[in-house]
């Protein structure tokens, strides 16, 4: 499948800025189950951009801008290619053991409550796999979807005992659950394309992937209640959302800022074959 991203984030300050550091974790990686057919990131004021990696892998831009500036926005369009994977990650950039992924994080802490409801979910499944998979059910069952923008530092032990959900919500509890399982689990930024006219999202979409011995990463997304497939473009991992943000960064100046994001995924088919080199 080819799908087009069109990723729109406007920052405004009520008061000028002196200078602004942000990180950028806006652009996808090759794999053997996506392509980056075309991507780029475009910057409405003069900026210095310098790309790397951060500490899990991931492609980052580091975007520099010097004041006095009262308002910026980043846009980032592009198209990937995507095939079937079953929800296996396969051909991703690795630098870390799975192991380093029991970690609990202030956003994913361990939480007793959650630890039983996994336990529960998990009852009598054949295999990790298997427990994996009901894991993703029950938490596609107990929480609503929510496509508005997630509250700011909620943690999964906060958004579990809530009647809804966004995906980031969802996939952190996701991963408290896995990780009470014993299983290493981490958070997935990227998009999500949906047959709805118009989608517009105030977010990029989240989930989550778990490590199986012998399988490797495996992908759920407890929003739509499957795992993750030729609908999504896998961008960044982390211990949790923080730490695979889309932007983040620092600013030098007084005042407030307002933030408006808007993310729409589209399809052209998949028409177009899928780049080989």
């Amino acid at each position: 499948m080819r799908l087009s991203v069109d990723h729109r984030t406007i920052y405004r300050f009520t008061t000028p800025q002196s200078r602004l550091v942000q990180m950028l974790r806006m652009t996808p990686q090759n794999t053997h189950d996506q392509t980056v057919a075309r991507w780029r990131i475009d910057v409405d004021c003069d900026a210095r951009l310098r790309q790397g990696r951060d500490g899990f892998g991931n492609v980052i831009t580091m975007l520099y801008i010097d004041g006095p500036i009262d308002g910026i926005e980043i846009s980032v369009t592009g198209d990937v290619l995507t095939s079937h994977s079953d929800g296996v990650v396969h051909g991703a950039h690795e630098v870390l053991p799975p192991a380093l992924f029991l970690r609990s994080t202030p956003t994913t802490p361990q939480d007793g409550a959650i630890a039983r409801f996994a336990e529960n979910a998990a009852s009598g499944a054949s295999g990790r796999i298997g427990a994996l998979h009901r894991l993703n059910d029950a938490v596609h069952a107990r929480l609503a979807p929510d496509l508005g923008r997630p509250k700011p530092d909620l943690d999964a032990a906060a958004a579990f005992r809530l009647d809804s959900g966004t995906s980031r919500d969802m996939a952190q509890v996701f991963i408290v659950g896995a990780r009470a399982l014993g299983v290493p689990a981490r958070y997935v930024s990227g998009y999500l394309f949906t047959d709805r006219d118009d989608d517009h999202r105030p977010t990029p979409h989240g989930w989550a992937e778990a490590h199986v011995d012998g399988l490797g990463w495996i992908g759920f997304d407890p929003f739509v209640g499957a795992c993750p497939e030729e609908e999504h473009v896998r961008m960044a991992v982390a211990l949790d959302a923080a730490g695979a943000a889309p932007v983040a960064g620092s600013r030098l100046g007084e005042g407030g800022e307002r933030l408006d994001v808007d993310v729409v995924v589209s399809s052209d088919g998949d028409d177009l074959p899928r780049n080989t080199q």
